[in-house]
């Protein structure tokens, strides 16, 4: 049952955001761009109601008060394709960096350049990064939010922390706070696997550092801060969702901090 229940909603959600893509576009393509922001972030919304519905994953977050009202960084851990749209309904005006050959695909890039999304090439070294960094710094006197996972890519709950330095560079060069967000929903929506799993998890979204810091000092503080609210929110969701079969990195990380190691 739960791999029927799987398979459904993974067939659902592509189908829901290839008919969002097209028989919405050109109402999409019509409207200014911050009032066309409401497509992604119904489709978002609806998301959350077919895992809901589907699958009986809900989540509920914490921390709504932290976020600043003007711009600011939002730095989430990175575990699920779910990361990548969950907190769309409840940001203003998000902007993201991403891999130019996004930009390239039919329909996506699209709708990318339509919320004037950043592109970068990654291999591009010198005036590619100065380009990217001025594009960035103007979305963001303009009262954007840049989001920004500090690893870089999805890694397993529970596994080893692997933080790039970057993000310290945007802290210091662009002089806004930075929004730490813990969650684990890779427990639910694994990456590289086609389960969706069952159950209740929490998004906490921690005090913004404030601009100020050392890039160094800025880079320890994000990291510590994180981490510790990552591990308290993985012991929740371990122990309010007995059933979930845990990852490896998952139950190593557990069993450490309940000291069975």
């Amino acid at each position: 049952m739960l791999a029927l229940r799987s398979h459904l909603f993974n067939i659902l959600f592509y189908a829901n955001l290839i008919i969002w893509m097209v028989v919405l576009a050109p109402i999409y393509f019509i409207l200014p761009r911050k009032i066309a922001y409401n497509v992604p972030k119904s489709w978002a919304r609806f998301n959350h109601w077919l895992m809901k519905t589907v699958v009986g994953t809900h989540f509920e977050i914490e921390g709504l008060e932290n976020i600043p009202a003007s711009g600011y960084i939002l730095a989430p851990k990175h575990q699920s394709f779910w990361d990548t749209y969950a907190l769309l309904p409840w940001l203003d005006d998000p902007v993201y960096i991403l891999k130019r050959e996004l930009m390239w695909i039919p329909l996506f890039g699209w709708y990318a350049a339509k919320q004037k999304m950043i592109p970068v090439n990654r291999g591009g070294r010198g005036k590619e990064m100065v380009k990217v960094m001025q594009r960035t710094a103007i979305e963001m006197e303009n009262g954007r939010q840049l989001i920004i996972y500090p690893e870089g890519t999805r890694r397993p709950p529970g596994a080893d922390p692997e933080y790039k330095y970057g993000i310290a560079r945007l802290y210091r060069d662009l002089k806004v706070p930075v929004v730490p967000v813990a969650m684990h929903a890779g427990l639910f929506w694994p990456r590289r696997s086609m389960m969706r799993y069952p159950g209740h998890y929490k998004i906490r979204i921690l005090p913004p550092i404030q601009p100020g810091l050392t890039p160094d000092a800025f880079f320890e503080r994000l990291t510590q801060e994180l981490e510790k609210a990552s591990d308290a929110l993985l012991l929740e969701a371990a122990r309010d969702n007995p059933d979930l079969p845990l990852p490896p990195t998952a139950r190593n990380r557990v069993d450490t901090l309940l000291g069975k190691q």
